[in-house]
């Protein structure tokens, strides 16, 4: 991420009229977790007529301010409406949110819409040339009405330079937590997953569920206080008597409980943890193979090629060498 892409933690949701109540409260509940975990993450909810208006479910929504200014490190976030067919009393998003968003995206703002909230990311342009998705249903009419838009299906959701789109409803709880992992790291977005009882999902290009989520499922309190320190503390050397003090276990009871609860010894979790966030980081930052073995407590750059190319089936690009 560069520093132009960085977060500011300002989180402006535009409400549209007849939003979708999942729409709008799964993302936001994410943000809103991720907050209290520490990423100061601030919500605003605004609307092109600010005060109130109802949803698609009939809950109506009040205290809604204006369209703001934007800049870049903010998020638009843009939970999906119920759509209709447009007519000249009632358009397919208001217009005074197409040029708002053009403008916000000119300042540097990042935008994310979830399900039907893509049309109006399409109504202002923003899609025309850019990888995105919506809900399944609506993709014919999306790729129809929009052919600038390069439309996917079968994934999630779609990042394509300060886009995102996410596909149906309770996806955007995947986009949202895929975007906190994006300013803050997966470890903070595991802990966000594991509070809210979910698991962190990708799109179709990337593995379908993160093993900092993987294992996480179980009710073993021991279990989990250990999996917590290792996904916090990757870059530390750890013994299993250490691991066992914070288990408050011995070390073989503690060996035990992992095995029997997720199939792994603690070292062989914490190794999966470990070339997982280097697979995100040779993904994602311009690192070399040896900044990004270090960084993930592998001490041997070479030992981490072999478990890296063992795991995924191919060593790390030998152009992120120093």
């Amino acid at each position: 991420m560069s520093s132009d892409d960085r977060s500011t933690g300002r989180v402006v949701v535009l409400v549209l009229p007849e939003v979708n109540l999942l729409d709008l409260g799964g993302p936001v509940q994410v943000f809103d977790a991720a907050a209290h975990h520490g990423a100061g993450y601030r919500l605003e909810f605004v609307a092109a007529q600010p005060g109130e208006l109802a949803s698609a479910q009939g809950l109506r929504l009040a205290g809604l301010g204006p369209l703001p200014a934007t800049g870049p490190g903010d998020l638009i976030l843009v939970p999906g409406p119920r759509l209709r067919p447009p007519t000249p009393e009632h358009p397919l998003v208001p217009a005074a949110v197409v040029p708002w968003l053009q403008a916000a995206v000119r300042a540097g703002t990042r935008v994310a819409s979830v399900c039907t909230g893509a049309a109006a990311l399409a109504e202002a342009g923003l899609l025309a040339g850019r990888r995105c998705t919506t809900h399944w249903s609506v993709i014919d009419l999306l790729r129809m009405h929009y052919p600038d838009a390069r439309v996917q299906d079968a994934v999630l959701y779609v990042h394509d330079g300060p886009v995102s789109t996410s596909a149906g409803i309770a996806s955007g709880i995947d986009l949202a937590l895929s975007l906190v992992e994006r300013d803050h790291g997966p470890a903070l977005a595991a802990a966000v997953a594991r509070e809210l009882v979910i698991y962190l999902r990708r799109d179709g290009s990337h593995r379908q569920i993160s093993p900092f989520l993987q294992h996480r499922s179980h009710l073993h309190p021991a279990v989990h206080r250990v999996q917590d320190h290792l996904a916090q503390h990757l870059d530390t050397p750890h013994s299993l008597d250490e691991l066992a003090r914070v288990a408050c276990l011995s070390p073989r009871g503690l060996s035990r409980a992992f095995t029997a609860t997720i199939g792994l010894t603690p070292l062989e979790y914490q190794q999966r943890l470990r070339l997982d966030l280097a697979a995100n980081l040779l993904t994602e930052t311009d690192l070399t193979v040896e900044a990004v073995a270090a960084r993930c407590g592998f001490r041997d750059a070479r030992h981490f090629r072999r478990l890296y190319g063992a795991r995924y089936g191919t060593p790390p690009s030998a152009a992120r060498t120093a």
